[in-house]
C-alpha cells in the first residue's frame, strides 16, 4: 500500500514535445526532488528529448546525476570561494554571479549570471568593465539572465532582456549565448529576430514537466478504516471524535510531503480571506488534508503521520474500503512518492 504518482506517460511526454517545439533549444531544469518525478527519471526524459544539456540545482545533485545523463551539466546555484569541492566531470558547467567568481574558476566552463530584476544574485553594470580580464582564464559557455515571474510594475521583460543586451556589448563582451528564464514562447522569438547573432536558449522546469496537470496524479491507498461514534477518542492525543464517521488511514505522511506547504503569495482579497480562515481553523485543529474522498477534500483527524494520515470521513459519506485510493493534491516539489506508475 503506497502514495503513488500515476504519470498518463503518452500525455505527458506530448506536452514536453510541444514545449520543446515552442522553445528550440531549451534546456531542461532538473533540480530539488526533481518536480516530483525524482532525478533519474528526468534525466532519462532529457535524453529522449534528445537535450544536449541539463540544467541542475547543485553541485552535489550534479554528482549524483552525471551517471544518468550524458550530455553537458549545468550547476544553476551559482560558485562561491570555500565551498566545498565536489568531484566533477569535465562536462560540468558552472554558474557564476561576481567577478571574484571568475576568478575563483580559472580553467573551468562558466556561465556568467548578471543581475536582473530579481535582485537575488549576479553581475553589476557597474562590474562589466572587470569581466575582460576575468574571462581570459575560464571557457565562458555565455551569459545568463533570471527573470521574475510576475511584473506588477507592468514592465516588458523582453525590454528588460534588451537592455542587458546592450551594455554586455557595449562593455565588448561575447554574446554567443545568453541563457534566459521564465519568458514566453512569442517573447524569445522577439529576441531571436533583434539578434540573430546570439543564441537564446531557455531554461524550463515548471512549465514543461508539470506544465499538463491532467498528466500526473497522487493517490493514496486506505491502509485501515475503523468505525466510530461521537465522544469516542482516539489517536495519539486522543482527541473526541466530533461525530459519527471513520477514521480512514491512508498512505501518505511527513516523510512523502502531505501536511508540509511552502508559502505561497497571496494576491487578491478572496485568496486573503481564505488563507485567514483556514488560519483560524488551525487553531482549533481542524485542518483540511488534501485527501479527496466522495467528492470532497477530507480533514485531518490529527496531524498527519511520519507515513500515513488518519482522515476524518463524516458518517453520511460512502464508507472507504481498504485497497482503495484517494486523490490527493500535492505540490509535486514538496513531494515524495513510494512509487511511480506510467499508465
Amino acid at each position: 500500500m503506497a502514495l503513488t504518482l500515476y504519470v498518463d506517460t503518452a500525455r505527458w511526454r506530448a506536452h514536453h514535445k510541444h514545449v520543446q517545439e515552442q522553445f528550440p533549444g531549451l534546456v531542461p531544469v532538473c533540480k530539488g526532488n526533481g518536480y516530483g518525478f525524482g532525478h533519474e527519471r528526468l534525466a532519462e526524459e532529457a535524453t529522449r528529448l534528445g537535450s544536449d544539456i541539463l540544467a541542475i540545482g547543485t553541485t552535489y545533485e550534479a554528482a549524483r546525476i552525471k551517471d544518468w545523463f550524458s550530455g553537458d551539466l549545468l550547476v544553476l546555484t551559482p560558485f562561491r570561494r570555500g565551498e566545498e569541492p565536489v568531484p566533477l566531470p569535465d562536462r560540468v558547467i558552472r554558474s557564476v554571479s561576481s567577478v571574484d567568481g571568475v576568478y575563483g574558476l580559472v580553467g573551468a566552463r562558466v556561465v556568467i549570471e548578471v543581475m536582473s530584476s530579481m535582485k537575488r544574485h549576479g553581475v553589476s553594470e557597474q562590474d562589466l568593465p572587470q569581466l575582460h580580464a576575468a574571462i581570459e582564464n575560464v571557457r565562458l559557455e555565455g551569459f545568463a539572465l533570471h527573470l521574475p515571474l510576475d511584473r506588477t510594475d507592468g514592465s516588458d521583460a523582453v525590454e528588460e532582456v534588451i537592455g542587458w543586451m546592450d551594455r554586455l556589448r557595449a562593455a565588448r563582451l561575447p554574446l554567443h549565448t545568453m541563457f534566459v528564464s521564465h519568458l514566453k514562447a512569442a517573447e524569445l522569438i522577439r529576441l531571436q529576430q533583434q539578434f540573430p547573432q546570439t543564441r537564446f536558449r531557455a531554461r524550463i522546469g515548471t512549465r514543461l514537466w508539470l506544465g499538463d496537470h491532467e498528466a500526473t496524479e497522487y493517490r493514496g491507498a486506505v491502509l485501515d478504516v475503523t468505525r466510530v461514534s461521537k465522544g469516542d477518542r482516539f489517536g495519539y492525543r486522543q482527541q473526541k471524535a466530533a461525530s459519527d464517521g471513520f477514521l480512514v488511514v491512508v498512505a501518505g505522511g511527513t516523510s512523502h510531503g502531505v501536511g508540509l506547504e511552502a508559502p505561497k503569495a497571496l494576491h487578491g482579497v478572496m485568496p486573503r480571506a481564505k488563507g485567514v480562515a483556514r488560519a483560524g481553523l488551525a487553531t482549533v485543529n481542524r485542518n483540511l488534508s488534501p485527501f479527496v474522498w466522495g467528492g470532497k477534500q477530507r480533514w485531518f483527524a490529527e496531524p498527519p503521520h511520519m507515513q500515513v494520515s488518519i482522515l476524518f470521513v463524516p458518517s453520511d459519506a460512502p464508507e472507504p474500503k481498504v485497497g482503495e485510493e484517494l486523490v490527493a493534491h500535492l505540490r509535486h516539489t514538496t513531494t515524495q512518492f513510494d512509487r511511480i506508475v506510467d499508465r
